[in-house]
C-alpha cells in the first residue's frame, strides 16, 4: 500500500509539473520550458549520481547517449503536443508507449484483447474532426515511442553502469542538447519571473522527482511490470488539464482514457499472475 501511494504521488507530481509548465508556454513556448526543465533535471541528477565520465567505456557510452537523445526528444515532443492538443490527450497518447512495452512480448488472448481495446481507444481519441490537430497527435505518438525506448534503454544503462552514474550522465548530455536553442529562446523571449518559476517547478516536479523514482523502479522490476506504475498518468493528466488549465475533454475521450488505463491494469495483472503461479512438475 505504501508503494502504491508513493507511485501515485510520483505520477501526480509529474502531471502537476506538466500543467504548471503549460502556464509558461505563452512566454517561453514549449522549447524554452523544456530547455529549463532539462537543465534542472541535469543539475539534480548530476549532483546525486556524480558520474565518472572519463572512466566510461564505449559500450557504456552508447546506451547513455541513446537514453539522452530519447529523453530530450520525448520531453520536447510531449510539451509541443500539450501546447497543441491539450494535456489530457497528449499524455494519454504518450502512455501508449509503455503500454506497448507491456504487451509486446505476450501472445495470450487476454493481452491481445487488451491491445485491440487500446487501439480502438486511440482511434476514438484521434478520430478525424474539423478541429483535429494531426501534427499534435503525431508528436504525442512520437513521444510514446520515445517513452517505450526510455524504459528499455534505462534498464540497459543500469546493467552497464553502477548506481545512478549512467542516468545522470544521460541527463547531463540531454541538457547540453538543449543548451543552444534554449539560450536563444530565452534571449529572444525574456522570461517573466512567473514564467521562469513555472518552468523551474516543472523541472523539479516532472523531471527530477519522477526520473529518480523511475530509475529505482526500472532497476528492480521487469520492463513490462513498470507499466502498472504508469497507469494513473492519463487520469492525472486529464484532471490536471481540466482543473489547472481549463482544458475540457469530451465524454468519449474520457471513456477512451478509461479503456486504456483498464487495459494496462489487466495486462500487467495477468503478467503478475503468470509469474506468481507455481510451476507444476
Amino acid at each position: 500500500m505504501v508503494r502504491n501511494d508513493a507511485d501515485a504521488g510520483q505520477r501526480l507530481s509529474n502531471q502537476a509539473g506538466a500543467s504548471v509548465a503549460a502556464l509558461a508556454f505563452p512566454v517561453l513556448g514549449p522549447v524554452g520550458v523544456v530547455a529549463v526543465r532539462q537543465w534542472v533535471a541535469a543539475a539534480v541528477l548530476l549532483s546525486v549520481g556524480r558520474p565518472r565520465l572519463r572512466a566510461f567505456t564505449g559500450a557504456q557510452w552508447r546506451p547513455v547517449l541513446g537514453l539522452a537523445a530519447v529523453f530530450a526528444t520525448m520531453n520536447l515532443t510531449l510539451y509541443t503536443a500539450i501546447d497543441r492538443i491539450g494535456l489530457g490527450l497528449a499524455v494519454t497518447l504518450e502512455f501508449v508507449g509503455p503500454l506497448t512495452v507491456a504487451l509486446a512480448s505476450s501472445r495470450r488472448r487476454t493481452d491481445v484483447a487488451c491491445a485491440v481495446a487500446v487501439a480502438a481507444a486511440v482511434v476514438v481519441l484521434t478520430r478525424p474532426r474539423p478541429s483535429t490537430d494531426y501534427l499534435g497527435i503525431g508528436l504525442a505518438l512520437l513521444a510514446a515511442a520515445c517513452w517505450g525506448s526510455y524504459i528499455l534503454l534505462n534498464r540497459t544503462v543500469g546493467e552497464r553502469l553502477p548506481g545512478l552514474q549512467g542516468s545522470a550522465a544521460a541527463a547531463g548530455v540531454s541538457g547540453l542538447f538543449h543548451l543552444p536553442v534554449g539560450v536563444a529562446v530565452l534571449w529572444l523571449h525574456p522570461p517573466t519571473p512567473t514564467a521562469l518559476w513555472c518552468a523551474l517547478a516543472a523541472g523539479v516536479l516532472s523531471s527530477a522527482v519522477p526520473f529518480l523514482a523511475d530509475l529505482l523502479a526500472l532497476r528492480r522490476v521487469p520492463a513490462h511490470f513498470f507499466g502498472v506504475f504508469m497507469s494513473v498518468n492519463p487520469v492525472f493528466a486529464a484532471l490536471a488539464g481540466t482543473l489547472v488549465l481549463g482544458q475540457r475533454l469530451e465524454p468519449a475521450s474520457w471513456l477512451a482514457i478509461a479503456v486504456i488505463v483498464t487495459a494496462n491494469g489487466v495486462a500487467v495483472g495477468t503478467a503478475a499472475t503468470r509469474v506468481a503461479a507455481p510451476v507444476e512438475g
